[in-house]
């Protein structure tokens, strides 16, 4: 049976916790490597007005940064045989993070990229400072609204906004969406260096070489210091001594 609309986009449950995510898979193997050319990106129409305007409002930092988490999400290229039968619900395109390792979580392509593209976007210095929500409250309802306005599907649209919401919403309780799983493991794979197991050194090579680093670490925690001193009350001062966490970045030191 197809998944439903819901699970299509990632509307699954799944904990929110790192190590009970981790412990779940039942025969772990080694990452394998990914070329980013391999893998072709969602072409809808929606795809490229988000893709546009986040060319337009995002640093080149910050939209590298956003195409890497997309391509981390990544891995192998969609299944050139498809199924004939139309009813039979085609195999999630590949995940760096999720085929491999979390097969039978399911969302699009185009909604992994989508929320990629803006999940920073109320980092930018305009946006993180007009006004006083959290970084990540902001640019939800900022890309709600844009979706919206590109009448995309309102169950797409609205979990890029709860992904967007919780995309450092780090923690053992409770549970997350499969795209919101995806995404915080995706993000804090680039920004921190967690858990690099979850994807072969030749793919973040391939990736780094397509969407570079520039600098990032030091780019990043910057962005972390700023919304704090801004905002004391930020949502993401839960995270204590995370400008440093990002600055102690080892894995990824060497492509900065």
């Amino acid at each position: 049976m197809p998944p439903s609309t819901e699970e299509e986009h990632g509307w699954t449950a799944v904990p929110r916790s790192f190590s009970k995510l981790l412990a779940s898979i039942p025969d772990q193997k080694p990452s394998l490597p990914m070329q980013v050319e391999d893998i072709p990106l969602p072409t809808s129409e929606l795809v490229h007005q988000v893709t546009k305007y986040a060319k337009q409002n995002l640093p080149e930092e910050v939209f590298n940064h956003s195409m890497r988490v997309y391509y981390y999400g990544k891995d192998s290229p969609p299944n050139p045989n498809p199924p004939n039968d139309t009813n039979t619900a085609p195999p999630p395109q590949g995940q760096a993070i999720t085929k491999q390792h979390f097969p039978t979580w399911h969302y699009t392509p185009s909604t992994l990229l989508l929320a990629a593209l803006l999940h920073d976007i109320g980092t930018t210095p305009t946006n993180q400072s007009s006004t006083r929500l959290s970084f990540e409250f902001s640019g939800a309802i900022l890309s709600l609204a844009l979706l919206k306005s590109l009448q995309a599907d309102i169950s797409q649209a609205e979990l890029v906004c709860e992904t967007i919401i919780r995309h450092q919403d780090l923690g053992d309780t409770g549970n997350v969406t499969t795209l919101t799983a995806v995404i915080l493991f995706a993000t804090v794979f680039d920004n921190v260096g967690l858990h690099p197991e979850l994807v072969h050194q030749q793919t973040i090579e391939s990736v780094v070489a397509a969407f570079p680093r520039n600098g990032w670490t030091g780019c990043f925690a910057h962005v972390v210091r700023k919304e704090c001193e801004l905002k004391p009350w930020a949502n993401t001062t839960r995270i204590e001594g995370f400008a440093e966490l990002v600055e102690g970045n080892t894995l990824m030191e060497r492509y900065d």
